[in-house]
């Protein structure tokens, strides 16, 4: 009887899982955070949301039409790009100033590098850094819920001179100023447990960068509560689960994964703590963005029975 036989090519180790199965496993997790801006700060971050949305969308597919590519926003990262910059201004931000921020993040970011895997960065994270040089006041302009406390009328958790007043509980719900997707702590684990349990991503980013700064903080300031305002406020805790932990940006191993999120918590601790600006998780993610294949070429795994050459002349001696 004839046999054929099939060598494949590596990897040899293959999963059911598509890009377009990973992206809905995001949009999933940011629901939660989408319905807490809507109900934190109105309808109006609905709009918001959808206005972002469908903007990456047409980019991407008029940029691929012009150029007679593949039509490539069934894989749903548009709409992944679109929700995640939506969640990264505020609410009364200008629609056109908006969308300026989808071109940038869709054609600028990804497009122009190749496409979705390509990218040198965080697609939403260059777009909301764009927005928050070109329309400072735009992206400035807080708008604060009704049930927001008496200290937090005029800056956000960041900027209020004294953390001790800050009620724990009401950074958790979200009952501050910010941007539409950092608020509400809540909402962004809801999404943290939902993405670990789906394991569409590891907890390693996530837990190592919010820890260092946990710990960085404590260090700092010697006092547990203002550790833990540092954590709920600004846009830590949404950066650490949707942005860092972005496949294309990010490190492959598990030692590098700790080594990238440790190295967000040192870069971020020095802008919060010793800059001028308060917040410095965008930066951070940028600048980490850029190390990241130095990270990869760092901690890359050892191949299974790989022996090091000077281990092997030393075995081929004693022979």
């Amino acid at each position: 009887m004839d046999t054929k036989l099939i060598v494949s090519a590596s990897p040899h180790v293959r999963s059911d899982e598509t890009t377009q199965s990973l992206m809905a496993n995001v949009i999933v997790a940011l629901c939660p955070c989408v319905v807490a801006s809507a109900i934190i700060f109105g309808v109006r971050a609905l709009l918001v949301t959808a206005v972002s949305v469908v903007a990456c969308v047409v980019f991407e597919w008029l940029y691929c039409k012009l150029l007679k590519r593949p039509n490539p926003i069934s894989d749903l990262s548009a709409v992944v790009t679109g929700i995640i910059l939506a969640m990264n201004v505020p609410v009364g931000m200008p629609i056109g100033q908006l969308i300026i921020g989808d071109l940038v993040a869709i054609i600028v970011v990804k497009q122009l590098f190749g496409g979705i895997g390509m990218n040198f960065a965080n697609p939403a994270l260059v777009g909301r850094i764009v927005l928050f040089i070109s329309f400072a006041g735009s992206m400035n302009k807080w708008v604060f819920p009704d049930a927001a406390v008496d200290q937090l009328s005029k800056a956000t958790p960041l900027a209020v001179a004294d953390p001790s007043k800050l009620s724990l509980l009401d950074l958790f719900m979200g009952i501050h100023g910010g941007v539409l997707g950092e608020t509400c702590a809540l909402a962004i684990v809801l999404g943290l447990v939902y993405l670990v349990a789906t394991k569409t991503i590891s907890i390693a980013i996530p837990a190592s960068y919010v820890g260092s700064v946990f710990v960085f903080y404590l260090i700092a300031t010697k006092n547990l509560h203002s550790a833990l305002v540092a954590v709920l406020s600004g846009g830590l805790l949404f950066g650490a689960v949707f942005m860092a932990t972005d496949y294309v940006t990010s490190p492959f191993t598990l030692k590098g994964k700790l080594v990238y999120g440790v190295c967000l918590g040192i870069v971020t601790f020095a802008i919060r703590y010793w800059g001028s600006y308060t917040e410095g998780v965008s930066f951070a993610l940028l600048f980490m963005n850029l190390w990241v294949p130095y990270i990869n070429d760092l901690t890359r795994q050892t191949p299974y029975g790989y022996v090091k050459p000077a281990k092997k002349a030393k075995e081929g001696a004693g022979k």
